[in-house]
């Protein structure tokens, strides 16, 4: 007869194939239950985006039927448990667990649509996540989530003003562009543009979040040093295109990112408008933008593609706003998008594996 001695050894052959160790030995096998010929267990993974969550399920099944019982009817419970990317109580912002910088060498190939779908993705597949505009003087966030005339409310506590996220589709949204007037320019030299910045992280009233999506600035200046050294950063994204000169830009961005001043990891890349579709000549690829951009980036700073996302014709005759939201499953993009949310989530997982981060001064 099986005993819970018997499943856990059967477990402890289950490897997580991004933390390269055994699930028991992970502490991820919980509330494990023999009754009648039947066996209960969750397996909490780090992340409910994560992409291998059926081949871990399958893996378990397997496991007990091969080695302990074939005749066992086994019932496994997925959930999961988000990991943090700094030390618990050390984080400048309290409840958020992981902070990603999306960011990218210059404007105009996708990064705040990408940020924007990066985070809805995530919340779609199960977690909380909060969403902030850091370009101080193009935000883009009330446009893309139609909120042009939208303010967030204060709330005191302990005698100190915050600023309360607006939500819409499940995020908590933060930008410079709910506090001023849509028309107006902002126009604030680099010292005041970083303490803006630093306000609208600090003086925003997070609620716990497992994900702070901040989308960046273009370029490599005075916002993004200070995001990049002021706050607790799990890891960035970068955005670029083929074209060479996004590719050259994106070269400077990954260097600020890894080097010795800043020291955030590369947790991987995304090609934007990585080749042209069109309807009328379906599977064809126009590779309009140049190629390879993105494996030319890993090669260069050791970081994973995570996604290619391709420019369709259909978006490029739409209205772009009605279109940037990867909101259905019907959007062409939607697979795009989760495909992304669940490869950057094993990279935060991966690098969470490690020792955990003090917070940056």
């Amino acid at each position: 007869m099986a005993t819970e001695k018997d499943i856990l050894a059967a477990l402890s052959q289950v490897e997580d194939p991004d933390l390269k160790r055994d699930i028991v030995s992970l502490g991820m096998v919980k509330d494990l239950k023999l009754a009648s010929g039947r066996v209960f267990f969750t397996v909490e993974l780090t992340t409910p985006a994560c992409p291998l969550k059926e081949a871990i399920h399958n893996a378990c099944v397997t496991a007990i039927h091969t080695l302990v019982d074939p005749g066992l009817e086994v019932h496994v419970t997925m959930s999961a448990r988000v990991t943090a990317g700094t030390a618990p109580g050390t984080t400048a912002l309290p409840g958020v667990k992981n902070v990603i910088l999306v960011g990218s060498g210059k404007g105009g190939v996708g990064k705040s649509t990408v940020a924007a779908n990066l985070a809805l993705a995530l919340s779609q597949l199960g977690s909380r996540v909060g969403l902030l505009d850091a370009d101080i003087y193009g935000p883009s966030l009330p446009t893309l989530f139609e909120l042009v005339d939208e303010k967030p409310y204060m709330e005191t506590v302990e005698g100190k003003d915050y600023m309360v996220p607006v939500e819409k589709h499940g995020l908590h949204l933060m930008s410079i562009g709910f506090l001023v007037e849509a028309d107006k320019a902002i126009v604030w030299r680099g010292p005041m543009a970083s303490n803006a910045l630093r306000q609208l992280f600090a003086d925003t009233r997070w609620p716990d979040l497992d994900y702070l999506i901040a989308d960046m600035p273009p370029g490599t200046g005075d916002i993004q040093i200070t995001l990049c050294q002021q706050l607790p950063v799990t890891g960035a994204l970068l955005v670029t295109t083929p074209h060479r000169l996004a590719l050259a830009d994106a070269r400077k961005a990954a260097g600020m990112f890894v080097s010795p001043q800043i020291r955030v990891p590369l947790l991987g890349i995304v090609e934007n408008m990585a080749w042209f579709e069109t309807d009328k000549l379906p599977g064809e690829k126009f590779y309009i933008f140049g190629k390879q951009a993105g494996q030319q980036l890993s090669q260069e700073f050791a970081s994973p593609v995570l996604v290619q996302i391709p420019l369709l014709e259909d978006m490029t005759l739409a209205d772009n706003t009605s279109q940037a939201l990867a909101l259905t499953a019907q959007h062409p993009l939607h697979a795009s998008y989760r495909v992304l949310a669940g490869e950057l989530a094993r990279q935060v997982s991966i690098r969470n594996a490690g020792p955990l981060q003090p917070q940056k001064a």
